[in-house]
């Protein structure tokens, strides 16, 4: 099974250079994946098409040491109610 980008998608990706992003103090950036952006969050949202399977893609381009050493590590994605 292949999937693709949703037709017709307001947002099918974000990255570090988009200056709109809700930066967190310590840097770090919480993004927000579903069929509606939560209120105040518009800006760190992907769409989700509802009743549908998705996945996360994350790419990361020239990693330093950290990521080679395995100090760096993607956190898991959480669930919020």
């Amino acid at each position: 099974m292949t999937y693709g980008f949703i037709r017709e998608s307001p947002v099918v990706g974000l990255d570090s250079y988009n200056q709109a992003m809700q930066r967190n103090a310590d840097g770090s950036i919480d993004l927000y994946f579903g069929p509606e952006a939560a209120a105040g969050k518009e800006s760190n949202w992907i769409y989700t098409a509802r009743g549908h399977p998705w996945f996360p893609g994350f790419r990361l381009y020239d990693p330093d040491t950290a990521f080679f050493e395995r100090r760096w590590v993607l956190p898991d994605l959480e669930e919020l109610q």
